[in-house]
Order: C-alpha cells, then sequence, then structure tokens
C-alpha cells in the first residue's frame, strides 16, 4: 500500500512540475491566441470594408470578411498549440490534420454543403437582406444571411433560422423583388345587377385612391358565378411592395367600394339558403313526370300543396252556395 501511493506522488509530482514547467509556453501561447483573435476582428473589419467600397452587397462583404476572420483564427490557433506543446511541430500536426480530414469532411459535410449555398445565395444575389421572401411555410423579411444560415423575421415578430442549403435548392418567392406589384381582391354583386355599371364603379373609385397606381390602370373581370352572387375580380398595382403597403392597399380598396357600389344600387349578396319542399311550391312540383328537380317519374303522384288548398277553397265555398 505503502508502494502504490509512494508512485502516485511521485507520478504527481512530475506532472506539477511539468505543468509549471510549460506554464510560460501556455501562456505565451494564449496571448499569441489573444492576439490573432484581435487581428481576425481587424482582418474583417478591412475585408468588409473593401467589399463595400468595391461595390459589393452587405451580404457579400459580410461572409467574406467572417470567412477571413476564421482563417486567421485556425492559423493563431495552430501557432498557438505549437508554442504550447513544443514536440508538436507543423509537421506532425498537418498530418494528423490530413489523416483525418475525411473524417471531418463526412462529419461537417452539412455545414460545408450550407457554407457553399450560402456563398452562392450572396454571389448569385436571388434575394438580398431587406428583402421579403416566401420558403415553404414560412413568410418574412430576410434580417442576415449568414454562413450556414439565412435569418427570416416574420411579420409576427419570430425569428426563423433556414439552412442555405435549403434555399438554394428549393423555390424561393421574392416579393420585393420588382419595384411595384399587382394585388386582386374579389368582390361579389347580385345576378340581377348591371355587371357593366358595377365594372365602372369600382374603376372610377379605385381612380380616387392614393395607394392605387394609375399606370399600369386597374382592371376588372368576371371571376365567376358563385352560389349567391357574381363575383369580379378587381386588380390593381401599388409601389412598394411590402407587406405593410399591400395590408393598407387592399384595407383602402376594399372600405371604399363598399359604400361606392351600395350607393349605386349594386347589391352586395351575402350566401343564402333556400329549401324547398316538393309540395308547396308549383303545380309540377309534386309531379314528377314533369318537376324539374330530377326526382325519377311514376304513376302514383301526391298532390301539390298548391292544388290541395284550392280545391278546399273550392269546396268551401260550394258549401256556403248550399241553401
Amino acid at each position: 500500500m505503502n508502494l502504490n501511493i509512494e508512485v502516485a506522488w511521485t507520478r504527481l509530482q512530475s506532472m506539477l512540475q511539468g505543468l509549471i514547467a510549460a506554464l510560460p509556453n501556455i501562456v505565451i501561447g494564449l496571448a499569441v491566441f489573444m492576439l490573432f483573435l484581435f487581428l481576425s476582428r481587424t482582418v474583417a473589419a478591412a475585408v468588409q470594408s473593401v467589399a463595400l467600397r468595391t461595390g459589393q452587397a452587405r451580404g457579400i462583404a459580410l461572409v467574406f470578411s467572417r470567412i477571413a476572420a476564421w482563417g486567421v483564427l485556425v492559423v493563431g490557433g495552430l501557432i498557438s498549440l505549437i508554442i504550447m506543446i513544443p514536440s508538436l511541430n507543423a509537421g506532425s500536426l498537418f498530418g494528423a490534420l490530413g489523416v483525418s480530414g475525411v473524417a471531418i469532411g463526412f462529419a461537417f459535410k452539412d455545414i460545408f454543403q450550407n457554407l457553399l449555398a450560402g456563398i452562392l445565395i450572396l454571389v448569385t444575389r436571388p434575394f438580398r437582406i431587406g428583402d421579403q421572401i416566401v420558403s415553404g411555410a414560412h413568410e418574412g423579411t430576410v434580417e442576415d444571411i449568414q454562413v450556414r444560415a439565412t435569418l427570416l423575421r416574420t411579420y409576427d415578430n419570430r425569428q426563423v433560422v433556414i439552412p442555405n442549403s435549403e434555399l438554394y435548392t428549393n423555390r424561393v418567392v421574392v416579393n420585393t423583388a420588382y419595384d411595384r406589384r399587382r394585388l386582386a381582391v374579389v368582390v361579389g354583386i347580385g345576378f340581377g345587377d348591371d355587371i357593366r355599371q358595377a365594372k365602372g364603379i369600382i374603376l372610377n373609385t379605385l381612380r380616387g385612391l392614393d395607394l392605387v397606381r394609375q399606370d399600369p390602370a386597374p382592371a376588372v373581370f368576371i371571376r365567376e358565378y358563385g352560389e349567391s352572387a357574381v363575383n369580379l375580380e378587381v386588380r390593381f398595382w401599388i409601389d412598394p411592395p411590402v407587406r405593410r403597403e399591400v395590408i393598407e392597399a387592399e384595407d383602402q380598396v376594399l372600405e371604399a367600394l363598399k359604400p361606392a357600389l351600395l350607393d349605386a344600387g349594386i347589391d352586395l349578396p351575402f350566401p343564402t339558403q333556400q329549401v324547398l319542399f316538393h309540395d308547396q311550391t308549383e303545380e309540377t312540383d309534386g309531379d314528377r313526370e314533369q318537376q324539374r328537380e330530377g326526382w325519377p317519374a311514376r304513376t302514383q303522384n301526391p298532390r301539390s300543396r298548391q292544388a290541395l288548398l284550392r280545391e278546399a277553397s273550392l269546396h268551401q265555398s260550394g258549401d256556403q252556395a248550399q241553401p
């Protein structure tokens, strides 16, 4: 037992002596790494400034500055390791990195894929920081295009982190790609109303709205014959096409169209349902050989309610005529 304690104590003393001997190297290595950390920030700022001066987009400048900063940090980390561990030379370090390169590549395949996709997005510029896009079930404003992912801020103030590879390989709708946007609202009028008159009233109303562009001019088309109304599709253009202006323009158009149509006597019908019994509407409704609802014909047809009421009235009048 004493022998084991002496051996353990000896090893502990040797470890402490080695740590004390390595302290200067550790301090110098940490100081060198801190120097490279400061240098990485300086290099990142310089790269970003140069990229912006050459006319590159802010997103491209950010990514290039981050890549440059990472490169400086990697070099600083390798140099710090060599200083702190003198037995570790550059040849053995790069040899170990080469052996483990394949494993690292497989482990970080998704990261490298997103990195490449992020660079391609910034170079090809399908959308930029500040654009409003739709990606799958998410819609919002692009706040940042990072190396791994793109940050999207939804209209209800939530943040969505979308991998760059997903944005690069899937469909993306850019709502703010152009300086104007066409909107459409549907207005239903009654079947008995004059369609031409309704179209003229709608177009005259849109001419007085400040959020609606007159070039291209608004247009009105018959969309469909609905169950209770003739649905007209009102198309108009706005600028700029951001989400807030879209909501405000639609609100202004719908608010102005209702009183204009009602003042002109145009009906704005709402869905209704009519239930008809086969013995209460017409003479032929009870006759399955003549009725229009498509029931199969038969020889013994029930009498309609109108016929029964008429016969009862005649019978009552005949009884009153008798002395």
